[in-house]
């Protein structure tokens, strides 16, 4: 076993377990994965620090666990498709990819785009459609949706998002205002029937243009 390959499994054990991630297929996929090379340059020796690593226009890598973990929530299908909002340097888009049927993910920032598609073809991954444009408040363009990740916090999640679920179908938001935000999970159960589950609480940037929430003015 190299050095990175320890890492990666000391990354899986030592923080995606004990935050309760034990699906054997997050778990396999996540020490399948190369990390280090989603990573932007300078940061391989940290690749798999239990740590949100910057990228970017203000974004991060979210730290290995709590993808882990949001991955996990969402139940993926090798028949399903799904829609990534925000792929940032690609990590989590390749995850998807290796485990649904098909993949569209959309980022506002060209570059961003730009870096995923040369990181997914450098592992060989060809079933992820990539778009540029403004996701924050749905995009329906592919829809309905067996999967959504939304990558960014929105104050209050748009109601297209939801809309753009098949029946069955998870979506991973994270919801709220910082200091403390909600990580959810999102299932249509029926035509206008939605069920939330808080998964955990965190601190997630924003997308850009994301949904405000109403305020009460007294």
């Amino acid at each position: 076993m190299t050095n990175v390959e320890l890492a990666r499994f000391n990354m899986v054990e030592q923080q995606i377990r004990p935050w309760d991630v034990l699906d054997t297929q997050i778990l396999d996929l996540m020490e399948a994965m190369p990390r280090e090379a989603f990573v932007p340059t300078g940061y391989e020796n940290v690749a798999y620090a239990d740590i949100d690593i910057p990228i970017a226009h203000g974004e991060v890598m979210l730290a290995p666990k709590y993808v882990g973990r949001m991955l996990q929530a969402l139940n993926l299908h090798e028949t399903d498709t799904a829609l990534e909002v925000g792929c940032g340097t690609g990590y989590v888009t390749a995850l998807l990819g290796k485990a649904c049927r098909q993949v569209f993910s959309v980022d506002i920032h060209q570059d961003f785009v730009d870096t995923t598609a040369a990181n997914l073809k450098a592992q060989g991954i060809d079933n992820v459609t990539l778009e540029t444009g403004d996701a924050a408040q749905g995009w329906d363009a592919h829809g309905p949706y067996d999967i959504i990740f939304i990558s960014g916090s929105s104050p209050t999640l748009p109601e297209s998002f939801q809309k753009s679920l098949n029946r069955g179908g998870r979506m991973v938001a994270t919801i709220g205002d910082g200091p403390v935000m909600q990580a959810t999970l999102i299932t249509r159960t029926a035509i206008d029937e939605w069920r939330e589950e808080r998964l955990f609480e965190t601190e997630i940037k924003p997308l850009m243009n994301a949904a405000k929430a109403n305020r009460f003015v007294f």
